[in-house]
């Protein structure tokens, strides 16, 4: 089981531990303890690291998997605590390694932008879509690096070259192909407010970089860890509630496999397989013409602003911090209900391998080579399975998934046939991606259950970090094309 090195003592108050498994506590327990310290102990409000999947799963992956055992006790070393995100991410060790070194090296080492600064991006980016989680993170860090709490009550106490990012902030998270030559001008030509290029690329890396997580966040259901706001309650646990002493009972949630529909999705597996294969035998038989792969895509791009995210529902107003963040009249979906367009960004014009790699590597060296590998990381893992189903090449799906959720922001690979997304995505599929990449806020347990019944939560951690990937990606192509266009 999980060793939990102890911080030294004085960062203890600081650092409560993430793992609400070991806080859990029933009333009997509770007693005792109050007996003997006379506290009031608080009790995590909900069970485990995700309100989707199971905590015995994402506990069980740490016991059994030495590589994620150790890149746990790494970063509980490095942080004094494990986020939750970090338990979630643990399915895909060699992923989860390579995303908390581009994180730790975009918040905590040698770069433009000071490290207050830092932390208050990424609560403006994430306030971008009510992402209470990571705002509250954000929030702790950004005082403890000694930012000014006044701050904290929106932009407009910020001092104004960060207010002047605001725009860039909010064009990148909703609508990206409206960025231009003239947004970066704006911010590198303010006089005493203007940033360099190597700070506005920092800055568009970690706006890119917390938007995606937001989506991650949403789409697996991330809890709040028991010591942060909305993580804990001091009422009694009700009967339904489970404490450590009897997690060996295997008391908890019931599995979502166990889905009493579940008879209608028999074969939904084999299915999708049926239809992979037939389609690599087109593949193999005809080849479309330009025009209609021009034509296929164009489709596709349309019918993706038609899928109406998770039943449109009105949110509930943020209580955190966001609330002072918010533009209400600046989001995704007002455009896509007035029919705007979409500019085609053609990829053999601007691709990150070609243009954007180096420019990000020119600018803030070496976070480039990182973000290279996080991409490459999460497009091409793969355990060749298909629930339960072994040797399986996967890699058509992978692709259908990051060139859909692509081609919802418009960007075009030339050599794919768009036809294909239709065969692979079904619409609840559909409806997941494009709640969880545009407005991430609406993601719903439902939601996360009515898509790929029968395959494996791993399974569908790793469909999240497909999105997360390819979401940060898009906004990175626009925000860098802008910034190329802008220098030449």
């Amino acid at each position: 089981d999980m060793r939990h090195a102890v911080a030294p003592a004085e960062d203890v108050e600081n650092n409560s531990f993430a793992v609400t498994s070991l806080l859990k506590i029933c009333t009997h327990c509770e007693r005792l303890s109050k007996k003997d310290l006379g506290v009031r102990i608080p009790r995590p409000l909900g069970n485990g690291p995700s309100r989707f999947i199971p905590e015995k799963e994402i506990l069980q992956v740490s016991k059994v998997d030495a590589r994620t055992q150790s890149i746990f006790e790494d970063a509980f070393a490095a942080l004094g605590r494990l986020d939750n995100i970090s338990l979630v991410m643990g399915f895909h060790p060699q992923y989860l390694e390579s995303f908390l070194r581009t994180q730790h090296y975009l918040l905590q080492m040698d770069g433009p932008l000071s490290l207050h600064y830092r932390h208050y991006i990424g609560i403006m980016a994430a306030a971008r879509h009510q992402c209470s989680y990571l705002v509250n993170q954000h929030v702790e860090n950004f005082l403890h690096f000694g930012g000014d709490p006044k701050w904290l009550n929106g932009l407009g106490e910020a001092p104004q070259k960060l207010q002047q990012l605001g725009e860039l902030n909010k064009i990148l998270a909703h609508r990206p192909w409206l960025l231009t030559k003239e947004h970066i001008e704006r911010l590198l030509k303010a006089e005493e407010h203007s940033w360099s290029l190597a700070e506005l690329i920092h800055a568009v890396v970690l706006l890119t970089h917390y938007h995606s997580l937001a989506s991650f966040t949403f789409g697996c259901g991330i809890m709040p860890e028991i010591h942060c706001e909305g993580g804990h309650t001091f009422r009694p646990p009700s009967l339904s509630q489970y404490c450590v002493c009897d997690i060996a009972n295997g008391n908890g949630h019931a599995n979502h496999h166990d889905d009493p529909f579940g008879n209608e999705m028999c074969g939904e597996v084999e299915v999708l397989m049926e239809r992979m294969k037939q389609l690599q035998e087109c593949r193999d038989d005809e080849e479309a013409s330009q025009e209609e792969m021009a034509t296929r895509f164009e489709r596709e791009k349309t019918e993706s602003m038609l899928v109406v995210t998770a039943e449109d529902e009105e949110c509930v107003p943020p209580r955190d911090i966001s609330r002072h963040f918010e533009d209400p009249s600046y989001g995704y979906k007002d455009f896509s209900r007035r029919g705007e367009h979409v500019p085609t960004f053609r990829v053999q014009d601007y691709s990150w391998e070609d243009h954007g790699f180096s420019l990000v590597n020119r600018l803030y060296p070496d976070v480039g080579q990182m973000l290279d590998e996080k991409f490459q990381m999460a497009y091409n893992l793969t355990y060749n399975t298909m629930a339960t189903h072994k040797d399986v090449d996967t890699s058509m799906l992978r692709r259908a998934i990051w060139n859909y959720i692509h081609c919802m922001f418009g960007i075009r690979y030339d050599d794919y046939d768009y036809g294909e997304i239709n065969q692979l995505l079904d619409r609840s599929f559909k409806i997941y991606i494009k709640t969880m990449v545009c407005s991430p806020e609406k993601t719903t347990k439902r939601m996360y259950e009515s898509f790929w019944r029968q395959f494996q939560h791993s399974e569908k951690v790793h469909v999240n970090l497909l999105l997360m990937e390819a979401r940060m990606q898009a906004e990175l192509l626009y925000a860098l094309r802008a910034i190329t266009r802008y220098m030449t």
